[in-house]
Formats: structure tokens, sequence, C-alpha cells
């Protein structure tokens, strides 16, 4: 019965998924070269094309069926140089560095808040590696990496390209401000949406509402009219999503039992 036997799958497309995430490290790299030298724009660009690919191997490894372990943990070790070392070192580089103008302590207060949001964004990493099949697939436990680093990315984009007319030393207490709250919140317990459908198994997991698909166009528009200052709003608005939604519920009045 052995010639009834389907032939072994070959290994050679488990490649698909893992060059996507092999992108995204590339693009994280590239941020922190760039920040390093100055090219700010480019970073926070470079940034956001690493949550670009990292939002595609995933779904090429399902499509695919190439799903493994090892790609699973790929996935996070590039995440953790995208979306935790490479946004701290561009805030940092941009603005947080100015710091030490006001004083040696205050320059090491610079760095160490962006030590601290790259550690938070590894202890955020673990948590969801961890949490994987456990929690609700329609929310995340805090907000998630790729989240943060967009935050951070596009606040500097949206001041780095010189439009608004403030620099990065002018702005060095609001980022300290911007990357410590974005550190602390991907380790908080605060609940986001995750835009993954009903939190069922199964294809129904990614379903979203209809009315999700109608807001995609309305944000194409509003994205091609100021790229950098919509995407700023947006991760403000999502970001201050969770507080919000804890405070309603926090707030809401209980149902009298019946």
């Amino acid at each position: 019965m052995e010639h009834d036997r389907p032939p072994p799958r070959s290994r050679g497309i488990y490649l698909l998924p893992n060059l996507f995430t092999t992108c995204g490290l590339f693009a994280g790299f590239y941020a922190i070269i760039a920040a390093a030298n100055s090219h700010f724009t480019a970073a926070a660009i470079a940034v956001f094309v690493a949550g670009l690919a990292d939002g595609l191997d995933g779904r090429v490894a399902r499509l695919t069926g190439t799903s493994s372990e090892f790609g699973v943990q790929y996935d996070s070790l590039a995440d953790l140089v995208s979306f935790g070392l490479a946004p701290a070192l561009v805030m940092y580089h941009w603005s947080l560095s100015a710091l030490k103008l006001d004083g040696g302590m205050l320059g090491r207060v610079g760095w160490a808040v962006a030590f601290l949001y790259a550690a938070c964004a590894a202890l955020r990493l673990a948590r969801f590696n961890t949490q994987v099949g456990i929690v609700d697939k329609r929310w995340f436990v805090g907000l998630a990496s790729p989240a943060a680093a967009g935050l951070m990315m596009s606040f500097v984009w949206a001041f780095a390209d010189g439009e608004l007319g403030w620099s990065g030393e002018e702005l060095r207490y609001v980022a300290l401000a911007v990357t410590l709250v974005a550190a602390l919140l991907m380790v908080s317990r605060i609940r986001y949406w995750s835009f993954k459908g009903s939190g069922e198994g199964g294809a129904r997991a990614d379903r979203v509402p209809f009315t999700v698909l109608l807001v995609v166009p309305v944000a194409i528009a509003l994205l091609v009219i100021d790229l950098p200052r919509v995407l700023l709003a947006v991760g403000v608005i999502y970001a201050l999503s969770g507080p919000a939604m804890a405070l309603w519920q926090r707030l809401r009045p209980s149902e009298p039992a019946v």
C-alpha cells in the first residue's frame, strides 16, 4: 500500500512565510541604521514596512499550510527587533537624546526610557506567545507591539519631515511621554480590539463586521491626503481606545441580578 501514500511535502515551501519575516527583520534593522545617520523619516517608514511584512508572514503561512514552530519563534525574534529595538532607538536618536541638554540626569532618563520601551516590547511578545490559544482572539491583552511601534514611528514621521515646524529636540518631553505611555500600555492588562472577528475557530475567526469594510475606503482617502499625520491620529485613537473602553466598563452601572 506504500504506492497509495501521498508524497511527502517539500520543505522548500516553508521558505515563503519566513521570507516575509526576514524582510520585516531587514526593515527593522534598516530603521536602526537610518536613525543613526539622522534619516528619521526613512527610519519611521521602514518600521511601517516591517509591520506590513509582519502582517503578511502569518497569513501566508496559514494560506499555504506552512505554519511551524520554527516560524513562530523566528517571527517573535524578528518582531523584537522591528517593533522593540528599532522604535526605541529611532525615538532616542531623534528626540530623547536631546534630554542631555537639560542636564546629565535627564540625559540618562532619555536612554533609560528608550530601554524600558524595548524591554516592555520583549515582555509583551513573551506574554503573547504563552497566551496563544488561551485568550479570546477578539482581543489583545495590552497594546500589541506593532501598534505601539506604529504610534511611536507615526509621531516621529509626523514631525521629522519638517512640515509642522517642530524638531525632535523641541518635542523631547512629549517624546518622553509618548515612549513611556506606549511602553506601559504594552505590558498592561488593558484589552484592545484585535480586528480578528468573532474569536471562534476556523475560517470564521477572520470575519469582521461589514461596517469595517465601509471604513476602509474612507481610511485610504484620508491616508492619501496626509499620510504621516493621519497615521499618528489613528495610532493615538487606537492607543486610547483600550483605556477608554476599560473606563467605560468600570463606570457603566451593572445590571441588577434577577
